[in-house]
């Protein structure tokens, strides 16, 4: 049986995949057991001749990769080539860090004790990735985990299955051994059951999930019945936070180009602009402008900077709460209410604590902007929120930034710079409702390795029974 995703803007069939049952899950998880013991015990060298192998292949997939994310979610072909060009180099980093899965030599209070702690890989790892980035966290579910020696899973998003099968077919070709990649895809209505499947299979070792926080609460449930360690990387409502002594124009750049990239459809993007009152007016001023300045259009013709958002529902969301926060007393002063997925950039000022739209995570192309008295109030609102992924503070005077920052509970801050930034290579993750474990670099070696106590004596032992 097979499913069909439809095209968010034309309505037409963008593609099929295999509806996958929670009955064709145990057949996968053993295979997928059956070819860890070889991949493991390959040398970290061979590891990085076929993940570099598999970064080439994606690459050369180049155009289907665009065809498929455009035709699915809607994207632009410029976030298309991003998400490429960065999943190539998470693959990379991957390929790297094959010979930097180090153990230390522990100083032992036993005579003649070599104590050892070693990182070793764990078995199946089940990769689950969402639509909104899909190469990226496609890629990102299990390119680390492969370079750690474990055979990997990856659950397809029901929204854009063509895209995620093209990175297994990359990694196919690549020359990874039978069986340890995988991918299971399925149709939305049986998505709770195959992933319950996918967790519950005994060779399943550990999860890693990025989407939503509501979807998020339930795998951890569902995982720690089985006593599984998960990594979850959930939804967002990052700030932005402008100082009086902010360079505004910055401030600007940074904050649209949060907002709006990918039409707002990051975990990562600016959903509130916490600004100190003393430069609001003339903040909102210049942002205002910038947002006008940014047409949305059908991302086929790709002569707008906005593409469609991924579907109706999301439509429907970002207009309530528009219509919410206009009610409560908040200003539209870009952009409005969407008719279609083609929506515009929009900017609500004058939000507060009694809006939706102050607390609730968009995930669409609308911003917030919060008016602070002054930076100690700008950051009790930045940390008003349940969530704590990223955050950004503009000030000129950088030892005010990282003080600032420091203050701020999330898991990633950067200052005089935009919310949404990655790189293969640093600590991501969150705090609070936006989960908890780390990707990339070193950090994702520790959360995909188990990390082994052994000793060797050698001298007589000496015991005193």
């Amino acid at each position: 049986m097979e499913f069909t995703r439809i095209n968010p803007i034309t309505g037409e069939a963008a593609s099929t995949a295999q509806a996958m049952k929670a009955g064709n899950i145990p057949a996968i998880a053993a295979r997928a057991a059956a070819a860890f013991p070889a991949w493991s015990a390959q040398g970290p060298n061979a590891r990085r001749a076929v993940l570099m192998k598999a970064a080439a292949a994606l690459e050369a997939k180049q155009d289907a990769f665009v065809a498929a994310m455009m035709a699915e979610t809607g994207s632009t072909a410029g976030w298309a080539m991003f998400n490429l060009g960065l999943a190539a180099g998470m693959v990379r980093e991957a390929a790297a860090i094959t010979t930097q899965i180090t153990g230390e030599v522990i100083p032992s209070d036993k005579p003649g004790c070599l104590a050892m702690a070693l990182k070793e890989p764990v078995g199946v790892i089940l990769g689950i990735a969402p639509w909104n980035a899909p190469i990226i966290l496609g890629v990102r579910a299990i390119a680390v985990p492969l370079a750690c020696g474990n055979s990997v899973i990856l659950k397809a998003s029901e929204t854009c299955p063509r895209t995620h099968a093209l990175i297994i077919e990359a990694f196919a070709e690549a020359g990874f051994p039978e069986g340890v990649v995988n991918v299971v895809t399925n149709a939305p209505e049986d998505a709770a059951e195959v992933v319950g499947a996918l967790i519950d299979a005994p060779e399943v070792k550990r999860i890693n999930f990025t989407g939503s926080t509501n979807v998020g609460r339930i795998i951890a449930v569902r995982a720690a019945q089985q006593l599984k360690p998960c990594l979850l990387e959930l939804g967002g409502k990052a700030p932005l936070i402008v100082l009086e002594d902010a360079d505004l124009d910055e401030a600007v750049k940074a904050a649209a180009f949060g907002a709006f990239m990918n039409q707002g459809q990051i975990c990562m993007s600016t959903e509130r602009i916490v600004v100190v009152e003393s430069v609001a007016d003339e903040f909102a001023r210049r942002f205002a402008a910038k947002a006008a300045s940014m047409p949305a259009g059908d991302p086929r013709e790709g002569n707008t900077p906005l593409g469609a958002v991924v579907d109706q529902k999301t439509v429907s969301h970002v207009n309530a709460l528009i219509d919410d926060a206009q009610a409560k007393g908040a200003k539209v002063i870009a952009g409005g209410k969407g008719e279609s997925v083609v929506m515009p950039a929009t900017v609500v000022d004058g939000v507060t604590a009694a809006m939706n739209l102050y607390r609730d995570e968009s995930f669409g192309p609308v911003v917030a902007m919060i008016r602070a008295r002054d930076a100690d109030h700008a950051v009790e609102l930045a940390n008003d929120t349940q969530y704590g992924l990223s955050a950004a503070v503009f000030t000129r005077d950088i030892a005010k930034g990282l003080t600032i920052a420091k203050r701020i509970q999330s898991g990633i801050c950067h200052v005089n710079g935009p919310t949404v930034h990655d790189e293969a290579q640093m600590p991501f993750g969150g705090v609070g409702a936006s989960g908890y474990g780390r990707f990339g670099g070193k950090q994702g070696i520790d959360s995909f390795t188990e990390t082994r106590w052994i000793t060797v004596e050698t001298l007589p032992g000496h015991f005193p029974i």
